[in-house]
């Protein structure tokens, strides 16, 4: 999407069952003429962010969701525009499941790629012996509990992360709370690591699990949750009803378990985890925790994240929660794939 007055337009017709031309015209801020408005609806069908139904003044525009899923958006121009004036999706998409289903989240370079670095990685840790091995794992855990928890808004530093992690010594300028967190983490990512093999295959119980170590003793409900919650930065709201989170996290399974591509498994996770919004808090955590054990049930590499500023991360969740776009979040999992599998072990 290359201009900021395309998104604009895209936001209207986002905010729409479907919308002629008239009242695109009308909705839009400033002064545009017709002619410029054809061509950029003209453009964005052709990136296929949109479909037109019917002909002349009759045809009503309406978003493609699946080209969206896919689409090429800048989130610096994307949040260029303030929360309270992005038009986006603000409610829970039921089908985006069932759409991402019947794609191929990854292009076939994409694939080889990724694949190439799982060779080395798995090259890599056939060839470290068992204490290096353990210790690599021990890095890759305490910048993973350190970055998870930043991102999160910890304030703990790297270098207080490992006195904490490894020695259990707490940073004196930080909170008991913050203190907790990574140390969930680290209990979360051990389990996680020690029982690889028993994500070949995932279930809402062992989603539920995964969750309970890393909220333990936060104060923090460990079942699905039954109340409204809200996102800061965004206007988007996940499911507000049990059964419909229930249902969500159920197809999530279902998919997964389907779907025989580990890259594609831990990306639907990491991003599907964080839009149902399972529970009261936690969830991107457990997302993130998830997708590693869903690749380490494959010996495939976990990510750390060490090298993804917490701004980005954040900008590329957001442009999935409202236009279930998850390129831009697809770009940093390649990328901390590969990080990952270069600068560990």
């Amino acid at each position: 999407m290359d201009t900021k007055r395309q998104i604009e337009i895209l936001g209207i017709i986002l905010a729409n069952e479907a919308i002629g031309i008239t009242a695109i015209m009308e909705k839009i801020a400033g002064q545009i003429s017709i002619s410029t408005l054809n061509r950029e609806l003209a453009k964005l069908k052709q990136d296929d962010f949109i479909l037109a139904e019917g002909k002349g003044p009759g045809t009503r525009y309406k978003a493609n969701l699946r080209g969206l899923i896919k689409a090429n958006i800048d989130p610096s121009l994307f949040f260029k525009t303030d929360i309270d004036n992005r038009i986006v999706m603000e409610r829970f998409n039921p089908f985006i499941i069932d759409t991402l289903q019947k794609m191929s989240l990854f292009s076939e370079n994409e694939i080889s790629a990724l694949d190439k670095f799982t060779r080395l990685y798995r090259k890599k840790i056939k060839e470290t012996n068992s204490i290096n091995l353990k210790k690599e794992f021990e890095r890759l855990m305490i910048e993973l509990s350190w970055k998870s928890s930043q991102i999160e808004g910890n304030t703990y530093d790297l270098l207080d992360t490992e006195q904490l992690l490894k020695y259990n010594i707490p940073s004196a300028g930080n909170t008991a709370e913050e203190a907790k967190m990574l140390l969930n983490h680290k209990y979360a990512i051990e389990y996680s690591r020690e029982q690889a093999a028993e994500f070949k295959n995932i279930s809402v119980s062992k989603i539920i699990d995964l969750h309970s170590l890393l909220i333990k003793d936060m104060g923090i409900s460990k079942t699905i949750r039954k109340r409204l919650v809200r996102i800061t930065g965004t206007k988007y709201t996940p499911p507000d009803n049990q059964f419909i989170v229930e249902e969500g996290l159920e197809k999530l399974c279902s998919y997964i378990n389907s779907n025989t591509n580990y890259y594609e498994k831990a990306l639907a996770a990491v991003l599907l985890i964080s839009y149902i919004q399972p529970f009261d808090d936690g969830n991107k955590r457990t997302a993130r925790l998830l997708a590693n054990a869903l690749l380490m049930s494959a010996n495939m590499c976990p990510l750390s994240y060490r090298s993804v500023s917490p701004s980005d991360y954040k900008k590329a969740i957001l442009l999935f929660y409202e236009l279930n776009n998850l390129e831009a979040f697809k770009e940093i999992f390649i990328a901390q794939y590969q990080f990952a599998v270069e600068n560990y072990f």
